[in-house]
């Protein structure tokens, strides 16, 4: 194998931060030297039960628009398909690695492996990895005392700005993107998926801040309005297109310019409502990164073991065939864009968890692999607290009438995803099981055959699910469990102590129950003819 006449290079590792903008990395690597701009296609991570076409769909646009993007600087984006380990190996034996650049991940179980092994082999050859933080989240943190105030230090640095250049480094075969198909990846029709790359992001951030915001207090919890007033920014800032730092940023300039122009209502207080938000997502992803194994253990380990797998119920809830006609029509929803607002999202969980009685890692994959957006701090962070695992949140067993009587009153959101029930009359779309024989056979919709009965008697369901979880937190030593949970993961915000949280949860259990909640590794230089 050739050895480059480019000498020893410094390494940027592309992972989820796929720009060229605010990233630091880049920027400090290509001022110590020539740079190699890799992107790492791992087809085991794709292999994994949180990974689907859908998500690799996006990161795939996110790449062929990175690779202009660093080649616009001088230095195409090479991307090579295997491990990690055998790639850095592949480049170490073929030019020398003068050092690793890459951004800090809060991942999935699979990345945070990989990433140790990485760290292990970058001690063995000498190489110094430097990982910088992109977000909010803080590494490593033996406290939360202080976590708001050095989120709002993070968010207030400078973006990084471009590099003046990369030296190109001729000859470099920049490597193929795969396909879905190339990786093993099952097909994935998804019609309503958002497209990915840095320029739909930046489009997105600009008509959320100019226009869609103004009511996105009020129409983020339906999904006859969120679609629309919901910034929709998340899978950019999933999978790094934008920086979480520009969002804020050009957040807090909109609102302020909102603000010195008078005459725009409340909003202002929209985008302080989005602005909060954007301080949420890092203060879940920062559990994870404190304690990986959230994403497989449940955080209160006297709530392990309470829900038995049932293949039949998750099918069901998973297809959008439980019979609940808001649940079903939010499921076939998700599966068609790849996108669902967050209290329908929450809702669907809550559901699984408490009238199906399916463990939280069984529902919780699922949603995952429909999710383009998934980010594994929030997503698993947040399918316990559904589950009510985490032992310090509210139990909040979602109402499915109530939530679609309040959010899609007129029954829009359900005949559109749930053409079966289209004819059916208003007074009996959102529990069809009301509807007598012959109205059934009158609209074409019999129960059974047509669209399912509930598969479960979901009020009694809940309220065994309620009885349970609640007798859980009766039991001696819970209590204790639950305050070192709260010590470790909970927010500093509130101003509430442990036990003053707790009690405060207990005092709102019964308005809880229906409240809302081919291996391609080396770096050979082909001759110049090709």
């Amino acid at each position: 194998m050739p050895t480059a006449s480019f000498g020893p290079l410094q390494v940027v590792w592309f992972k989820r931060d796929l720009r060229v903008l605010d990233h630091r990395p880049l920027l400090e690597a290509a001022q110590r030297g020539a740079v190699l701009p890799l992107y790492v296609v791992e087809p085991e991570l794709w292999q994994q039960p949180d990974a689907s076409a859908r998500q690799w769909l996006f990161v795939r646009e996110c790449l062929l628009e990175l690779r202009e993007a660093l080649a616009a600087l001088g230095q195409p984006l090479v991307v090579r398909c295997g491990s990690v380990l055998e790639v850095l190996e592949q480049a170490q034996r073929c030019f020398g690695i003068a050092g690793l650049w890459s951004h800090e991940e809060t991942g999935n179980g699979f990345t945070y492996a990989r990433d140790r092994r990485v760290a292990q082999w970058c001690r063995s050859q000498g190489i110094a990895w430097r990982e910088i933080p992109q977000g909010g989240v803080v590494r490593p943190l033996p406290t939360r005392r202080g976590w708001a105030t050095r989120w709002e230090e993070r968010m207030a640095e400078s973006p990084a700005p471009l590099p003046a250049g990369l030296l190109p480094l001729p000859g470099l075969n920049p490597g193929a993107i795969p396909s879905a198909a190339d990786l093993g990846l099952d097909s994935d029709s998804v019609p309503g998926r958002q497209r990915g790359g840095r320029a739909e992001g930046a489009a997105l951030l600009t008509s959320f801040l100019a226009r869609r915001s103004r009511r996105y207090h009020a129409e983020l919890s339906s999904p006859l309005t969120a679609a629309h007033s919901c910034s929709r920014l998340s899978p950019h800032l999933s999978w790094g297109t934008l920086s979480l730092r520009e969002v804020v940023q050009a957040t807090r300039t909109r609102r302020v310019e909102l603000a010195a122009q008078g005459g725009n209502g409340r909003w202002p207080l929209a985008l302080q409502r989005f602005d909060e938000r954007l301080h949420w997502h890092c203060h879940f992803i920062q559990k994870l990164e404190d304690q990986p194994d959230l994403e497989f253990r449940e955080l209160h380990p006297s709530t392990a073991g309470l829900r038995q797998s049932d293949a039949v119920r998750l099918q069901a809830w998973s297809t959008g065939q439980t019979g609940l006609p808001f649940v079903d029509a939010c499921m076939r929803s998700l599966r068609q864009s790849g996108w669902l607002n967050f209290r329908m999202r929450a809702m669907l969980q809550s559901v699984a968890s408490y009238q199906l009685w399916l463990p939280w890692r069984d529902s919780g994959l699922q949603l995952a692999r429909l999710f383009v957006d998934y980010e594994p701090g929030i997503h698993w962070s947040q399918c316990q607290m559904q589950a009510g695992t985490t032992g310090i949140n509210t139990i909040r067993i979602y109402n499915p009438l109530k939530q679609g009587l309040d959010h899609d009153p007129q029954g829009h959101f359900v005949r559109r995803w749930l053409p079966e029930l289209a004819a059916v009359p208003a007074v009996y779309l959102h529990q069809p099981w009301t509807m007598p024989l012959a109205v059934q056979q009158r609209c074409g919709c019999v129960l059974g055959r047509d669209y399912p009965n509930p598969i479960v008697d979901w009020q009694q369901a809940a309220a065994m699910a309620r009885d349970r979880l609640w007798a859980l937190r009766r039991e001696q030593g819970f209590a204790a469990v639950a305050d070192a949970i709260q010590q470790r993961h909970g927010s500093r915000r509130s101003g509430l102590s442990s036990s003053g949280r707790r009690r405060s949860v207990a005092s709102r259990r019964q308005g809880a129950a229906d409240s809302t909640a081919e291996e391609q590794l080396s770096f050979d230089l082909p001759a110049s003819n090709g």
